[in-house]
């Protein structure tokens, strides 16, 4: 088996549980992957939860081969950031910034419409609008939801998706999409999973066609859409983060690791 040059990975239900530590089994797959080929991370969690939720028991399950981190790319907020490791800590290449009146503006709107939606709820673990520097969240349940709370919540995906076209309708300046289980990511217009897969591309003198995307949310009205709209990266969908790990099992076995 020829592995790609890059394997491009969402985190949330792909790496690991929603919002949870990335598990052991998983963190172990990952440093053998990192041993063959490039590594990248997409998601629309900011780099703080990068680091709590994947970096944290990656490093642990590298233990002295951190060298390997070189191999790692994180792309937090859907691509509006990109953390590279060199020197021995993450540097950052770029951060797509948004501007406090597009905060405001986004942030007023999500309060609004999930209000008029009757999707505002009063009994939430944490925050439900997060500002992540570059992209402003909306997590109907709070960022610290249990996955089975979140799963029940909008299990068809109806409810997010009726919130982003009425924040958009307000915005559109802006870009406004769904995100993940019970989320709605804005950032600046044109920048979603596929802006960063062409910044991945344009850094490290690749073509999407020596890439490949392990994703859970593929469907039209998934995060992870605009990648394969791209229609030139290879695609992978996933249901959750046992299947990536069997899907992973069965490449690094047929590239004899």
């Amino acid at each position: 088996m020829q592995i790609p040059k890059m394997i491009v990975f969402d985190l949330d239900d792909t790496l690991a549980p929603s919002k949870s530590e990335l598990p052991q089994e998983m963190a172990n797959l990952l440093t053998q992957l990192l041993r063959q080929t490039a590594v990248a991370v997409i998601s629309g969690g900011d780099i703080r939860q990068f680091k709590t939720q994947l970096l944290a028991p990656l490093t642990q399950a590298l233990g002295s081969k951190q060298r390997l981190l070189r191999n790692l790319h994180l792309m937090p907020t859907c691509g509006t950031r990109y953390e590279r490791y060199a020197d021995g800590s993450w540097q950052t290449l770029y951060n797509e910034t948004l501007t406090e009146g597009e905060k405001r503006r986004a942030i007023r709107s999500l309060q609004e419409c999930a209000r008029e939606l009757q999707l505002w709820e009063s009994a939430t673990w944490g925050d439900i609008i997060e500002d992540r520097g570059s992209q402003i969240t909306f997590s109907a349940l709070g960022q610290a939801a249990p996955s089975e709370a979140k799963a029940a919540w909008d299990p068809t995906g109806a409810k997010k998706n009726a919130l982003a076209v009425a924040v958009q309708k307000q915005l559109p300046e802006l870009a406004v999409r769904s995100g993940g289980s019970t989320s709605v990511d804005i950032t600046r217009a044109g920048i979603d999973k596929a802006y960063g897969i062409k910044k991945l591309t344009e850094h490290n003198w690749i073509t999407p066609q020596q890439m490949l995307f392990i994703g859970d949310r593929l469907d039209p009205a998934g995060n992870d859409y605009p990648v394969k709209a791209l229609d030139t990266v290879p695609c992978v969908a996933v249901k959750n983060w046992r299947e990536c790990a069997n899907l992973l099992h069965e490449m690094l076995t047929a590239i004899g690791d």
